[in-house]
This record gives C-alpha cells, sequence and structure tokens, in this order.
C-alpha cells in the first residue's frame, strides 16, 4: 500500500479534471468553428444574392428590320 494514499487520490482528480476541462475546451472549439462556419456561409450567399440583384440588367436591343410594321 502506498505511504501517500491521499496523494494519489488528489492526483488521480487533478487528471481526471484536466481531461474532462480539456475535452469541454475541445468541443467548445468545434462548435465556434461550426458556427463561424455556418455565418460565413451564410454571408456569402446574401453577397452573392445582393450582387445578382445589383447587376444591371442587360439591355437588348432588336437591330433587325420588320417588314410587317
Amino acid at each position: 500500500m502506498s505511504p501517500f494514499p491521499l496523494l494519489q487520490s488528489v492526483q488521480a482528480w487533478a487528471d481526471q479534471t484536466q481531461q474532462q476541462v480539456q475535452q469541454r475546451a475541445r468541443r467548445n472549439a468545434m462548435l465556434a468553428l461550426t458556427e463561424c462556419t455556418q455565418r460565413r456561409a451564410e454571408r456569402e450567399d446574401v453577397e452573392a444574392f445582393f450582387a445578382e440583384r445589383a447587376a444591371e440588367p442587360a439591355v437588348t436591343r432588336d437591330t433587325t428590320v420588320s417588314l410587317h410594321a
């Protein structure tokens, strides 16, 4: 039996807590990245929509002469 059982228990608890904190931080980072990616995709869609709306429509002129007019 170890002469320092309390010390070993505290060390085991600290290791476990560190792993849990690290896993939580990784999960938060993944969620943040997903949110940023979704926002960027939405922003690009909106920019493309407004770019299409702002583009001047092509004006076509009929240069043929109608003989039936």
